[in-house]
């Protein structure tokens, strides 16, 4: 069965999706991704000797304020009321795991202001770090799950 894009109109036009006949629900979306780097980098992040400063503070805040911004960003997503965002760090040997949750309560859902938050997180950190290592990389940006909504919940499946 072919699905049907809901940002799409039948002659193929961009459009904004029309939520206004849906119940608000609570909604939440948790979002993952990673940023590689050399051990020593990811050491001076830990001991706090990099130049910009608090490395995790800063893309914390970056990712917060990022999924406020939303639709700002992306031309057709909906203006939310966010009622939490939390941004969580894993620091591994050589890479830091970035954990973005949203939760919302509304008639849309926040897997797009949690994937955003993941990914500036991930671009402050990078932005932040840029001067002790240029070859930074930022993986695996993905949804881990989505509660709420008429479509109900999502729990990705690991390959």
């Amino acid at each position: 069965m072919e699905k049907k894009l809901s940002h799409v109109t039948p002659a193929g036009a961009a459009r904004m999706v029309d939520i206004s006949a849906k119940n608000p629900t609570v909604r939440e979306a948790i979002a993952r991704g990673t940023v590689n780097m050399l051990p020593s980098t990811l050491e001076l992040v830990k001991q706090n000797a990099l130049k910009k400063g608090d490395v995790l503070a800063v893309a914390r805040v970056a990712g917060i304020m990022a999924a406020k911004k939303v639709p700002d960003l992306i031309p057709l997503c909906h203006t939310l009321n966010i009622d939490s965002v939390t941004i969580d760090f894993k620091l591994n040997k050589s890479n830091i795991e970035i954990t973005a949750t949203a939760v919302s309560t509304g008639k849309t859902g926040v897997e797009m202001e949690a994937l955003t938050a993941v990914s500036v997180a991930a671009l402050t950190i990078y932005d932040m770090c840029k001067a002790a290592e240029k070859g930074i990389t930022i993986n695996g940006i993905y949804l881990e799950s989505k509660t709420g909504g008429k479509s109900g919940t999502y729990q990705r499946k690991r390959p």
